[in-house]
């Protein structure tokens, strides 16, 4: 088979897989109760990350190089990592609500790159001399194997507001920082301690104060007995309705799991900008020029440190963390499409107003 018709094929099938599959999970959401959409929903984006796999394949041997030379071939291979990345964060979490944020965004990644660039920018042409380099692969593919990890941690944090209304809420998940909380309210006492007050505000805890007594009543102290009692809230808890433990649990998955996937991909950022420090050297004679993509290559950098450090040694969990990193999507967005949409630099392959 003419290996330009297999691609034209497959970038379609791509589209309209990553479509039902959105639909899918978008369907499972709203009728949790039929269990068979979420095998559906993994086994359409297992089939769009083989297929999107498969189109990049072709085109390595097409080409005769790594497809990652116009702005064409990173957006499949950038929507390639986002399926991936989506099936690892969903068998980690075991939630549907993965793909209700993911798949929308790889199908409207596929769906620009097949249907709003000209053809002339979805064709192969020959590497100008400044990527005739193994750099071209070393760098530019982790750069976009972290904006997927970041774009789709990002989306699940952006999730987790959804699912807890932006209330601030304690989380009890292996999430937090050396600064942290992890006992959501609980601790154990001995039978001679006296308990002066409950260990957590109301507010913290979803409008309910938990503390323990260590008596069980013969006074051998070797039983610890939680007790669960309500205290008075401040008209602005009150005016927020308790979150149900379902959303609780959903909302520890989801933080949880966002953590571990931006922690997965600001590494790959940290490597991706220091591999293009060392091959800008080689091509132009300087690591670092502050052209528009490097200069917001370092701002994404800057942002992510912050929500690592934030919840590594601030000990932050739950809203404020959730809220960096929704802001990080955006910065990512304008780092990798934006500079090129809106400016020229030295790397403006895809530019094209």
């Amino acid at each position: 088979m003419n290996l330009v018709v297999l691609q034209n094929w497959l970038d379609n099938a791509s589209f309209a897989i990553l479509f039902l599959t959105m639909l899918v999970y978008w369907g499972g959401a709203a009728f949790p109760n039929l269990p068979y959409l979420a095998a559906l929903g993994t086994a359409g984006m297992a089939i769009a990350n083989l297929s999107i796999a498969t189109l990049l394949g072709a085109r390595w041997i097409e080409a005769g190089y790594f497809p990652l030379s116009n702005l064409y071939e990173s957006l499949f291979f950038l929507t390639w990592g986002i399926t991936a990345v989506h099936l690892i964060a969903e068998n980690s979490s075991r939630s549907r609500l993965v793909g209700v944020a993911t798949a929308p965004v790889a199908m409207a990644i596929t769906a620009f790159a097949t249907m709003t660039l000209p053809s002339q920018m979805q064709a192969s042409e020959p590497l100008v001399p400044a990527l005739k380099s193994n750099w071209l692969m070393m760098h530019v593919s982790v750069m976009m194997l972290s904006y997927s990890a970041l774009m789709v941690g990002s989306l699940l944090a952006i999730a987790f507001l959804i699912v807890t209304r932006g209330q601030n809420i304690q989380l009890q998940g292996s999430s937090v920082g050396t600064g942290g909380y992890r006992s959501n309210g609980y601790r154990l006492h001995k039978a001679s301690e006296l308990i002066s007050q409950p260990p957590a505000p109301a507010v913290e805890n979803n409008g309910f104060a938990r503390f323990e007594t260590s008596s069980n009543g013969n006074g051998n102290g070797n039983t610890a007995v939680l007790n669960l009692v309500t205290t008075p809230e401040s008209p602005a808890v009150a005016s927020a309705e308790p979150l149900s433990p379902q959303r609780l649990s959903l909302a520890e998955t989801l933080d949880n799991i966002s953590y571990r996937i931006i922690g997965l991909g600001f590494p790959l950022l940290t490597i991706g900008i220091i591999a293009g420090g060392v091959w800008a050297n080689e091509a132009w004679g300087s690591y670092w020029s502050w052209d528009p993509k490097e200069t917001w290559a370092l701002i994404t950098w800057l942002v992510f440190a912050a929500y690592l450090h934030a919840r590594i040694t601030r000990g932050w969990q739950g809203r404020r963390p959730a809220i960096l990193a929704a802001t990080g999507l955006l910065v990512v967005w304008v780092c990798y499409l934006g500079v090129n949409l809106l400016g020229k630099g030295l790397h403006s392959y895809g530019w094209f107003f």
